[in-house]
Formats: structure tokens, sequence, C-alpha cells
């Protein structure tokens, strides 16, 4: 079980809420969710989504504040026979999930800063925990019944939460070439947390035997004491196994050997004592009470002999299993900082169509672990380096007005996922990719009056992940997600925006093979989620 929370590291809360690639946010302003199709934005959201297009506003200060509050739960479901339930909930809440956008264009220049949650920007919070916490803890059932525990059941509890933010802070220059096209540069700084919590207690079974010294009638008991206090028993029989096996030697010297081991205190060999003692050994050693009973001197030391590495080597497993069963928490960090830079280019062919694109590069991130205060060891590793680069996208948008009063718009973001190293490690080679991961957006927004307009859009993730990126802490799975909601101007130089978004996933599967004690189980998982995001921001405009 000591080896359980391991494979939580780095894949349980990093990853997107809403919209993105499966590391990279792109949720990123109030007017995103009502109108999820933003690449082509000339407003100041364009900070983030269309950086050359800034150009298209007035001379100005424009800056633009936005939060979204974003919940989401996570379901999975496990068909392994020995779980309690098979069925495990996490809550993902990020109440807080704010944007900042400023801008100054003057001209032909235009010089902007965002501040935005680019990857992750939620806590995670298992109650129960995942079936892979489980799943070892369900596994003393089989494990220990096999070996004549009579166990039947288990209870542990179980908790972990964690949380997810990399922060973007994003600088750019804008360029107008001419009335139709315009272009820009930018560079993108990342800093990246995250946080684990979690801890395995109280794990226990019910054994119905007697040994050890002592008896178990099937009540719930701590599984370490109870193999601790085999290992210590079998320590004493091997001790034991040792010592009477050597002290048997002079008797057989003597020409002892062939005399009935129950009959050795008739004999005036040994003591009653003694015999019981040694027959209890045997006993242990897996003798029959028809062996015993037949027995000789000669006989019973080669049966001690013989017993003494199997008392030795099931003595070293029932420790193992001990340690294995023990309490264990961790509190732990991540942190990392990597540089993206950025390049756009807005087209205008017409007064009434604006084209952009947009390339950002790859992100290079490597996170180093702190220990805060843990217990069990071996879980996360001071010091230790992971690497969580956020791939290179490609982002195109078109926004049509057909008509003053509407507006129809299109985006979609491409991510290289294939030069990501999603494995976390340098020195691993895992294939996880089979393509690279897609969104496509549409929407369109309608000005009901010069003050009042409403939006709504959809947008759809594409994911080209394969079975060995999918796992119960980290998967990726297609979406459609439905978006709509309103802008007001309050004043000339103030809009506000309020949105609202729910995002059906498509669920996904994954067989396995799990290992119980020498044998290969198949298991199936079954994962969903469903996301819910309501968003208020203002954007205000100062003209110069």
């Amino acid at each position: 079980m000591r080896r359980i929370l391991t494979l939580i590291v780095g894949t349980l809360v990093t990853g997107t809420l809403i919209a993105g690639g499966l590391v990279t946010n792109t949720n990123q302003s109030a007017s995103w969710v009502r109108l999820p199709s933003r690449n082509a934005s000339i407003e100041a959201d364009a900070v983030y989504y269309n950086p050359a297009g800034l150009m298209k506003m007035e001379n100005g200060f424009h800056f633009a504040v936005s939060n979204q509050t974003i919940f989401q739960t996570r379901e999975i479901t496990s068909d392994y026979s020995y779980l309690h339930s098979g069925s495990y909930e996490g809550s993902v809440k990020a109440p807080l999930f704010p944007s900042v956008a400023a801008a100054y264009k003057l001209d032909k220049f235009a010089v902007s800063f965002g501040f935005n949650p680019v990857g992750g920007g939620g806590g995670a919070t298992y109650e129960t925990g995942l079936p892979s916490f489980e799943m070892g803890i369900s596994d003393l059932v089989p494990l220990t019944f096999a070996k004549g525990f009579g166990t039947t059941d288990y209870s542990a509890d179980i908790f972990f939460e964690g949380s997810s933010i990399y922060f973007g802070y994003q600088a750019n220059v804008s360029y107008k070439i001419n009335d139709m096209i315009s272009v820009a540069v930018g560079m993108r700084l990342v800093t990246a947390k995250n946080t684990y919590n979690g801890y395995l207690r109280n794990i226990r079974i019910n054994p119905i035997y007697t040994a050890f010294g002592t008896q178990y009638n099937g009540d719930m008991v701590l599984a370490s004491d109870f193999f601790s206090s085999g290992e210590t028993a079998l320590k004493l029989l091997e001790a034991g196994a040792t010592s009477y096996a050597a002290n048997l030697q002079p008797l057989i010297d003597n020409h002892y050997g062939a005399v009935f081991l129950r009959n050795a205190v008739t004999a005036e060999v040994l003591d009653e004592s003694q015999v019981i003692q040694i027959q209890n050994i045997l006993h242990a050693a897996g003798q029959s009470d028809n062996e015993i009973y037949n027995a000789t001197i000669i006989s019973s030391q080669a049966i001690l002999e013989e017993a003494v590495p199997g008392f030795n080597t099931n003595a070293d497993a029932l420790r193992e299993n001990a340690d294995d069963t023990r309490d264990i928490e961790v509190n732990a960090k991540e942190t990392g900082m990597g540089y993206s830079p950025i390049i756009s280019i807005n087209i205008s062919p017409a007064d009434n169509i604006n084209i952009s694109l947009k390339y950002e590069f790859k992100t290079k991130l490597e996170l180093e672990t702190k220990l805060i205060d843990s217990k069990g060891g071996g879980i996360f590793i001071e010091g230790e380096k992971v690497i969580a680069d956020m791939p290179a996208m490609l982002a195109a948008g078109v926004e049509f007005k057909p008509q003053k009063k509407l507006m129809v718009t299109g985006s979609m973001n491409y991510y290289f996922d294939k030069d990501v190293d999603y494995d976390s490690s340098e020195d691993l080679d895992v294939n996880m990719i089979d393509k690279n991961f897609m969104e496509i957006a549409l929407g369109g927004e309608y000005g009901i009056s010069d003050q009042f307009r409403v939006s709504a859009g959809w947008l759809g993730t594409f994911t080209g992940v394969n079975a060995n990126y999918q796992n119960e802490q980290r998967f990726s799975l297609n979406t459609h997600s439905f978006g709509g909601g309103f802008g007001f101007k309050l004043i000339p130089m103030l809009d506000l925006n309020i949105g609202g978004q729910y995002t059906i996933y498509k669920e996904g599967t994954k067989s396995f093979d799990h290992i119980l004690g020498t044998e290969s189980v198949g298991v199936k998982e079954n994962y969903n989620k469903n996301t819910w995001v309501v968003a208020v921001g203002l954007d205000l405009y100062f003209g110069i």
C-alpha cells in the first residue's frame, strides 16, 4: 500500500477545467464564457486571444477584468470484484478564476499585459480516495484468506486533495502594418504550483485465526498489528527451530535418533516442555497430527532444519506487509517556472471580416518537489524534478458581421501534444499520444439595442490520447460545451459581461491487468465528468 499514492504525482490535479488542451486553459474571459469563440476578438481580451487584433481598437487605454466560478464533478467506476463499491467521486472547485488584460494603443503601436491561469486553476478532493488507492488494500482479503487467515473484509480511512495553478504573465507589442494587416510578438512567463495532501490510515482486516499467541475471532483489527505479531511469532519459531535442531544432534550421536519424539520423556532424553515446544514448531512447519505422532528425534531434527528458511522468509514477508499497511500521509508541493514566445497576425480583408492566427511556442517546465510534512516516505522525494511541459499551440479565428447588429464567429485551437513528454521523465519513453488535441468553436452575438447584446456558442474538444495516458487520476475525454450570456454597456466607457456555460463529456473506459499475488486479474474502469461555470467581467475604455 505504501506505493499506492506514488501514482498521484503530477497527474491528479493538473490539466484543464473547461476549455483547452491536456494542460492548457483557454477560458480566459467572461466574454469567452458567454461566447466560447474568441480567437478573432478585437476587444480587450484580445490581449490573450489575438494580440495583433488590438490594433483594431480605438486609441487609448483598454482594460478587462473578469472572474469565473467553476465546479466540476469527476466520476470513476471500477469493476474490480474485491472493492466495496467500485464507485468514486471527486469534486473540483475553483471559486476564483481571474483574468486581467490591459492595453494601450496609439496609432500604429500597442503594448499590452495579461494575467491568466493558463493551466490548472482548481482543487480536487476525493473524500474516499480512488480505485488504485483501495485496490491494494482490498487485495488483503483474498491474499490473506488464501493463507488460511479466514479474512473476508477490510476497511481504511482514505482521503486525498490536491490543487494546481499555472499562472501566466503575458506581455505583447503590436504593430499595424496597414489597414489590412497587423502583427504582434509577445512573451509569457508561467509559474506553476501543485500541492498534494492525503492519507491512508487505519487499514484493518477481520482474520478468523488462532496463531501467534492471539485469538482472532473475525473482529476488525489493524492489519499492521496483525502482521507484526505474525512476524514476531515466526522469528521466535525460527529461533526455536534452529536451537532445537542443534540440541537434538547430541541425542542422535548417542543413538537416540530412532526414538519417537513422543517417547523422549520416558526415554529421559527430553523433558515434557521441550517435547511440547518441538511438537508446536513441527505443527507450525506444516506437519499433521499423525505425522507429529510418528515423528522420531532424527526426523524431527530434519524437519526443524528444513523449516528454518521458510520461517525466515515468511517473517520477512509479514514484516513487509506490516510496513505496507501502516499509516501513510503526504503533504508536498511542486513548483517551477517556464517561458513561451507568442506571435500573431490579424488580417481584415474587408470592414466586416476579421481573421486571426496565433502561435504559442512550447513552454518548457520542470517542477521540483518540496516535502512539507510527510509520513511514511517514498511517495514524494525531496528535490525530485519532473517534466511538466505545456505544448505549442496554433490558434485561428474569424469574425464576420453580415449586418451591423449580428456577428458570427468561429475558432480553432490545435495543440502539438506529440512533442510533449507526458510521462514526466526523460528516462521513460511511453507513447501516450496518437494524435494532437483539437478544439473547434462556433458562436454568434446579436445586438438587441445599442446597450444590450446577447450571445451563445458551442465548443467541441477532440482528444488524441491513447490508453497509456488514461487513468483514474488523469483522463482526457471528448467534450461538448454550450455557453451563453449577455453584454451590457453601462456607460460609454464601461461594459458588463455575464455568462454561463455547461460541459458534457463523452465517457471514457480503460481495461488493464491488476497483479493479485502471482496472478493477473482483468479490470475495467469508466471515467466521466461534468462541469459548469458562471462568469462576470468588466471592460473599461479610456480614450485619448
